[in-house]
């Protein structure tokens, strides 16, 4: 059985105790557009920065006398310019300098075959010792096939490594009383929005409610702007903005899991029709763009909006010398101009229940969460630490001040819609219908009856 944190919900605390020692900004560029200040952080989304590459391998060697292990992830170390990545790499590198008797060797592939790539190693009979992992029914998978190990042992055995880890940070990957997987990093879903074009388009303050948000994007269309930005081929980047617009019409997916609600329900319609009223905004392109092509619209100011979590701030800084000075940030709206819910999410790193190291396993998992590794998460790429180490914002990309300003202020949070339903093929189940319901390929009614008859079949038994 799961810990009940696990389910579905990462709780208040968790956000909260990840942002204690962190002085955060208190201008979220919400309100009155600005492009005065100045920043030059820099990276890429890990979700997909070389997404069109084929895998690579991590060219370094060990020695002859020190132990090998490998880490399968999701971007090219070397190629990547997403910032994140770049940090990734720069642990490996200072990991395999240090004369410590391990070295790390890192299998890297893209995001779109990273799932395949991982599930080919384990069937060859060639787990790595380490692979990195979204919460929930991905990590799940791995846990109940025995793949993965609990770790709980390792962290007991230094409370000053267990303890440096702000609370909460384990219940995603948490099951019953075993820990699996060690957080690196953790990211919110967010609207980033470029201030020149609101302002343009004589919008003075950011919207807080469907009605306001809809309002948003038909100034700025008729100001001649790209309201929207979004990426249909890479389905859970469509499927999250419909994730926010069925928390906010109350759609509850613990319930929907247990079969006490059902996907035909009037909120779940009323999601969708607004997930369809807001698809009306996006840029011509959408259907084919993948999340990078989305998400370059925004940095090279061909979109207002971009509705993405803040992993891509290193993305966006990276690629563009001057997005950061006029990019604003605020919540996804609610219905009623309440603060709704927010998606949350951790990358995880896991070890294999059969690896021949785990001394040289946990070592690498401490120098990811070490102090040097956690400072440079925010400040060099501006998402929100595990640990409850000290940040200086005045070093973090602008973003970072504005999305911890969102957090500290929220009333709950949510995971990823995909990732919190009952399994990976229910999550793209709804993914594949909620792409289907835009593209006009079937009725709001006919997608969400087949979602509702998966779980028919496969959930409600």
């Amino acid at each position: 059985m799961k810990s009940k944190a696990l389910s579905i919900l990462l709780s208040v605390s968790m956000v909260a105790a990840a942002l204690t020692g962190c002085s955060v900004s208190t201008d979220t560029g919400e309100t009155t557009p600005s492009t005065d200040g100045a920043g030059t952080e820099t990276g890429t989304d890990t979700t997909g920065s070389t997404e069109n590459k084929t895998e690579t391998t991590d060219t370094s060697t060990a020695s002859a006398d020190e132990e090998e292990i490998t880490w399968v992830f999701w971007d090219d170390l070397e190629a990547s310019t997403d910032q994140m990545t770049q940090l990734y790499a720069q642990t490996v590198e200072r990991f395999n300098a240090e004369d410590n008797g391990y070295h790390v060797n890192v299998i890297t592939t893209n995001l779109e075959e990273y799932d395949s790539k991982v599930n080919a190693l384990i069937a060859a009979g060639d787990t790595p010792d380490l692979l990195i992992c979204n919460p929930g029914p991905n990590a799940d998978v791995y846990v109940d096939a025995g793949v993965v190990q609990p770790l709980n042992q390792y962290l007991d055995a230094d409370p000053e490594w267990r303890d440096s880890f702000a609370g909460g940070m384990f219940d995603r990957v948490t099951y019953g009383s075993d820990i699996y997987g060690i957080p690196t990093n953790f990211a919110a879903a967010c609207c980033f929005y470029n201030t020149e074009m609101f302002e343009a388009a004589g919008i003075s303050e950011v919207p807080s409610d469907m009605e306001g948000f809809l309002d948003a994007c038909q100034k700025l269309k008729d100001a001649g702007y790209t309201p929207l930005t979004c990426s249909a081929s890479t389905a859970w980047c469509l499927s999250m903005i419909a994730g926010y617009c069925m928390n906010r019409e109350g759609v509850d997916t613990e319930a929907l899991n247990a079969g006490t609600a059902h996907w035909t329900d009037e909120n779940c319609v009323k999601g969708c029709e607004d997930l369809v009223a807001i698809s009306k905004f996006f840029q011509d392109t959408y259907l084919g763009d993948s999340n990078d092509d989305a998400t370059a619209h925004f940095y090279n100011e061909e979109a207002a909006i971009l509705i993405q979590g803040s992993w891509c701030i290193a993305q966006m800084n990276g690629n563009s010398a001057t997005i950061e000075d006029k990019c604003g940030v605020f919540s996804f709206p609610s219905v009623d101009g309440s603060i709704g819910d927010m998606i949350v999410k951790t990358d995880n790193v896991l070890m294999s229940a059969t690896t021949e190291h785990p001394e040289a396993c946990v070592a690498f998992l401490k120098m990811l969460t070490d102090e040097t590794a956690q400072k440079a998460t925010a400040e060099q790429a501006g998402k929100i630490p595990v640990t409850k180490v000290e940040v200086d914002t005045s070093k973090a990309p602008k973003q970072f001040g504005y999305v911890s300003d969102l957090l500290a202020n929220l009333t709950g949070t949510i995971g990823f819609y995909n990732e919190s339903l009952v399994s990976v093929e229910a999550g793209d189940t709804f993914d594949n219908n909620m792409v289907s319901i835009v593209m006009g390929d079937e009725t709001i009614e006919e997608g969400l009856q087949n979602i509702e008859d998966f779980y028919k079949e496969n959930a409600w038994q």
